[in-house]
C-alpha cells in the first residue's frame, strides 16, 4: 500500500517537473528581453516618408500628407507616363527643336546639353531626364507623347495625362503644372504621394534599369546624318555610390522645393521606397534619406 502510494506520488511529482518544464519552455515564467528598437531619426528634410515597398505597410513618416514643391522629383511621373504609352517604340527618334533649348535657356532649368537638329531616341530621352535631370529632354518627350496640333497644345495634354495618372493611383495631394517641376504655382505633392509613385514606376523594367544608372553615354544622329557621341550623363542621385543596395531613384531641387530625394534601396531581399521633401542641402537630403533607409530595413 505505502509502495503504491508512493509510486502515485513519485508521479504526480513528476507531472508537476513535466509541466513545469514546458511552461518554462513556453516562456510563461521567462522570457528573454525583446532587441531594443532602433531610434526614430531626426530628419533635417521638413518632410519624409518611407514603405515596406512588398507590402505597402508605412515605416516612417514626417508630415507625410503635407503638401510641398517637388522639384525635379516631377519627372519620376513623365517618365512613367511615357512608359505606361500603348505600344511604345523606345527606339522611336524626336528630333531635338530650338524651342528645348531656348527653354531651358530662360528657366537657367538644369539640361541634358542636346543638340538642336540631333534625332535622339526616346530610350535616350529618359536617360537624360532621370540621370543629369534634362529639362530639354522632358519638354522633348511632353511635345512628343502629348496630343495636339501645336507645341503648346501637346505639352498641355501631357501634363493633363500626368495629372490623370496621379488620380489613377489614388493620389489626393498631388497636382502637376509642368512636366518638369518648374511649374507656375500649381505644381505639388507630399512625400506619401511621391512615394506611391514612384514604388508604381519601380515596376517597370526600364524604368528600374534607368534610375540605378550611374553613367550613360548616348550616340545621337545628327541633322546630317552622321553621329554624335554625347559627353556622359551622370546620375546625380550620389545614393547609387554611398549607399549599399540603392535601386534610384531622383533628385530635386528649386528655390520653393528646397533639396528633395526620393529613394528606393533593396537589402537581403526587402526592398523599401521613401522620400524626403524640403531639406536643406544635396549633402542633407542625401543623409536624411540613409538615416530612414537605415531605420526602415531595422523594421523590417
Amino acid at each position: 500500500m505505502n509502495i503504491a502510494i508512493q509510486g502515485i506520488r513519485f508521479r504526480r511529482a513528476a507531472g508537476v517537473v513535466v509541466t513545469t518544464g514546458a511552461v518554462l519552455a513556453s516562456g510563461a515564467l521567462y522570457a528573454a528581453p525583446a532587441q531594443a528598437a532602433a531610434p526614430v531619426p531626426s530628419v533635417v528634410a521638413k518632410g519624409g516618408f518611407v514603405i515596406n515597398n512588398a507590402n505597402g505597410k508605412t515605416l516612417y513618416t514626417k508630415l507625410g500628407d503635407t503638401r510641398r514643391a517637388t522639384g525635379s522629383t516631377t519627372k519620376i511621373m513623365t517618365a512613367k507616363v511615357v512608359l505606361s504609352q500603348k505600344n511604345l517604340n523606345l527606339n522611336a527618334t524626336v528630333t531635338i527643336q530650338k524651342a528645348y533649348s531656348d527653354y531651358i535657356v530662360s528657366k537657367n532649368a538644369s539640361s541634358a546639353r542636346l543638340i538642336v537638329g540631333d534625332k535622339v531616341t526616346v530610350r535616350q530621352l529618359l536617360y537624360g531626364l532621370m540621370l543629369p535631370s534634362g529639362c530639354d529632354a522632358a519638354y522633348a518627350l511632353a511635345d512628343k507623347f502629348g496630343t495636339g496640333s501645336t507645341r503648346t497644345a501637346r505639352v498641355k495634354s501631357f501634363i493633363g495625362k500626368m495629372n490623370a495618372d496621379a488620380k489613377k493611383l489614388g493620389l489626393k495631394n498631388t497636382h502637376f503644372d509642368s512636366f518638369d517641376g518648374i511649374g507656375n504655382g500649381k505644381n505639388w505633392s507630399t512625400p506619401r504621394d511621391l512615394t506611391k509613385i514612384a514604388s508604381s514606376a519601380m515596376k517597370n523594367a526600364t524604368f528600374r534599369a534607368i534610375v540605378k544608372t550611374k553613367k550613360y553615354t548616348a550616340k545621337t544622329r545628327t541633322r546630317t546624318g552622321g553621329t554624335r557621341t554625347m559627353a556622359p550623363w551622370v546620375n546625380t542621385n550620389t545614393l547609387l555610390n554611398s549607399y549599399s543596395g540603392t535601386l534610384g531613384v531622383k533628385t530635386g531641387s528649386g528655390p520653393t522645393a528646397k533639396y528633395c530625394l526620393v529613394f528606393a534601396a533593396t537589402r537581403n531581399g526587402r526592398t523599401v521606397v521613401g522620400t524626403v521633401l524640403a531639406s536643406s542641402s544635396a549633402a542633407q537630403r542625401e543623409k536624411d534619406a540613409k538615416a530612414l533607409m537605415n531605420y526602415a530595413f531595422s523594421k523590417i
